[in-house]
């Protein structure tokens, strides 16, 4: 059945639109605000408060997906954060409304796909059944993972939960990416958007009397 997309509301920390850099193909990026786990030496600590970041409308999210779909051709989305499964309420309308524009859904998450197959909640089981790509398990910083493109650590899986992508696809084996972005004076690298993490400069501000270059 169909869910109505109607007064739903996500708590996102970044959003990039066109990315190489989260998965297969160009995709649309979206950092969940709010992760229950304390994994050691987690990237991306500015995101473990479930305060913080913007709310948006899953309405106006896919508008910003269809422009991007439209626009830069992606092919899928990518749900980190944060933890998505922590916030499948939303996310899984989310996966379930792309799934139907013909997108793949990837999703990175701290737990291992047993345990979220354990969980009760509908809302979880949704959000796995829209998910195309699964990466599971807590991201070991002692155990990098120099093989596997877009895979942080050796501890994490890769389960493809549909036909549409394989885990010994070539494309896992290439060397890795980083995407460094200049927007509007700001630099920033993919899963860092908080401005004291790493890997963020802003422009300083202009100095009396300081000329264009």
């Amino acid at each position: 059945m169909q869910t109505s997309t109607a007064n739903i509301t996500l708590q996102i920390a970044q959003t990039v639109p066109c990315t190489a850099a989260e998965g297969p193909g160009q995709r649309f990026a979206i950092w969940f605000q709010g992760c229950p786990l304390r994994c050691p030496e987690c990237c991306n600590p500015q995101m473990l408060s479930f305060d913080g970041g913007t709310s948006w409308r899953l309405e106006e999210l896919l508008d910003e997906i269809a422009t991007a779909q439209r626009d830069e051709g992606i092919e899928g989305i990518t749900l980190l954060g944060g933890e998505p499964v922590a916030h499948a309420a939303s996310a899984a309308p989310l996966a379930e409304a792309v799934q139907r524009r013909g997108l793949s859904v990837m999703v990175f998450t701290g737990y291992e796909l047993e345990a979220i197959q354990a969980d009760a909640s509908p809302e979880v089981a949704a959000l796995l059944r829209n998910t195309d790509i699964l990466v599971d398990g807590p991201y070991i910083r002692e155990l990098p993972d120099r093989e596997r493109r877009w895979i942080g650590s050796r501890s994490q899986r890769i389960p493809c939960l549909s036909g549409r992508y394989r885990a010994d696809d070539s494309c896992w084996q290439s060397p890795d990416t980083l995407e460094i972005r200049l927007t509007a004076g700001e630099l920033r690298v993919n899963g860092f958007p908080a401005q004291s993490a790493v890997g963020i400069w802003k422009r300083p501000r202009k100095l009396p009397n300081a000329t264009e270059s």
